[in-house]
């Protein structure tokens, strides 16, 4: 039986008036399957941890299944930000979810049997994961007026983030009583809610492109030719292309640090894991206000104001370069979580917003294809780089480099509203409507 679309805005609901979107069933299906899609993306390395703990695993093998699950991650993410804009997003949706699903029991089955089994079921699981962000991104456009989409954007950025405070002491109760083999049965059951749960939107028109050919058939593009149109959508946002780079770039520096200098720096400097439980929980904590302020305030220049939240994660490295009280640490590392979310919801809003509706998926795998995409690479880094200069200096300039970009992209026409200058907008012709 075919879904019904997303419920339109109640009759006479005015700018002001507009029904809350977490009163909206569409909505509350679609952030149903995006928090289980959430929970169980977390909730795989945290099992395999405790598989390590208790000698299941080996610290050696638990980095092959990372590195198999972020390689699967890679390369799904274009191949589905393509399909998610040639297809059905719920249809992508669906098949991520339930591959994902199925990959957890087979890595289930391949505990202390097969690391080969188990790696390639961490590839198909990092898949499902890569593929479903895209997805999602795109069927948010769909099922949410776009009124209420920075509303939307922030519940479903406050779903992760309590998902991340929660998470680990539920995963700690559950592994008393169950052992590693239920709980990623456990995951595969999220991922089969998260597949199952969303309806389907309301697919919004194309934008104008080449006449078919005569006769109505048409020449389907190959995978790379349609991923590099999803690429010239870009280009076609300045604003897009600095936000991107400024975001990437505080990742690789600002988040290698966090993965890697703050457990060194809690216990070189200060002697406790205190220091590091404190500081992800007040970073998580932070996160959370930045995302229940964001949903309801709407300044004036909401791209400045996100550049703004993403440059004070700088904030947080550069709190470890001084021998300062543990609780400046900790606050710091709020004001990142504060920051970050301040930059996340109206950077997903703005992309819903102006990207060609047709191409949302695939400027959307971009941005998760560079951002996620390039984080291996600084945790790979920040290590050796410490060894060889030092944790102050490598910490000094990443939180040199989280000020310093964000700043830069400010700086690119149409970052102040994280719009299209009026300039390089296309001419409206009579009787049409732009495509943004």
């Amino acid at each position: 039986m075919p879904e019904p679309p997303a419920s339109p805005p109640a009759p006479g609901a005015g700018p002001g008036k507009r029904r809350s979107v977490l009163l909206d069933p569409a909505f509350l299906r679609l952030w149903t399957g995006a928090t289980a899609s959430g929970l169980a993306t977390w909730a795989l390395p945290f099992v395999l941890g405790l598989a390590v703990l208790d000698r299941t695993l080996s610290a050696t093998d638990l980095g092959l299944l990372l590195a198999a699950r972020t390689a699967g991650f890679l390369a799904a993410v274009p191949a589905a930000g393509v399909l998610a804009d040639r297809h059905s997003r719920r249809g992508v949706v669906l098949w991520a979810g339930l591959a994902a699903g199925i990959s957890a029991p087979v890595i289930a089955a391949g505990l202390d049997r097969s690391l080969l089994l188990m790696a390639a079921g961490a590839a198909v699981a990092g898949a499902g994961q890569g593929a479903c962000r895209p997805a999602y991104q795109a069927l948010t456009a769909e099922v949410v007026d776009p009124g209420r989409r920075q509303q939307a954007n922030a519940a479903m950025t406050l779903a992760v983030r309590v998902t991340t405070l929660v998470g680990p002491s539920l995963a700690a109760l559950l592994a008393v009583f169950l052992g590693t083999g239920s709980l990623l049965t456990g995951i595969g059951l999220l991922w089969l809610v998260a597949a199952c749960v969303p309806g389907r939107g309301a697919r919004p028109a194309s934008a104008p492109g080449p006449a078919k050919p005569p006769g109505g058939t048409e020449t389907r593009s190959s995978f790379l030719a349609e991923f590099a149109e999803g690429v010239r959508e870009a280009r076609r946002h300045p604003w897009f292309l600095a936000g991107l780079g400024a975001l990437t770039a505080v990742i690789a520096t600002g988040y290698s640090a966090t993965g890697v200098a703050l457990p060194l720096v809690s216990r070189d400097k200060y002697g406790t894991e205190v220091v590091l439980a404190g500081a992800m929980t007040a970073y998580t904590g932070g996160a959370l206000a930045g995302a229940l302020f964001v949903a309801r305030h709407r300044p004036r220049s909401p791209g400045w104001a996100a550049l703004a939240g993403l440059g004070v994660y700088g904030f947080a490295p550069l709190s470890l370069v001084f021998p300062v009280h543990p609780v400046v640490v900790m606050a710091a590392y709020a004001v990142a979580g504060i920051g970050i979310e301040l930059f996340n919801v109206p950077w997903f809003t703005a992309a819903q917003r102006e990207v060609a509706p047709d191409r949302l998926a695939r400027v959307s795998s971009l941005d998760f294809l560079l951002s996620y995409g390039l984080a291996p690479v600084g945790l790979a880094v920040i290590a050796p780089a410490i060894d060889a200069f030092g944790a102050a200096a490598v910490l000094a300039v990443c939180a040199a480099v989280c000020f310093a970009a964000p700043a830069a992209a400010a700086l690119v026409p149409g970052s102040r509203t994280f719009s299209r200058p009026p300039a390089t907008r296309p001419a409206v012709l009579p009787g049409k409507e732009p495509t943004r």
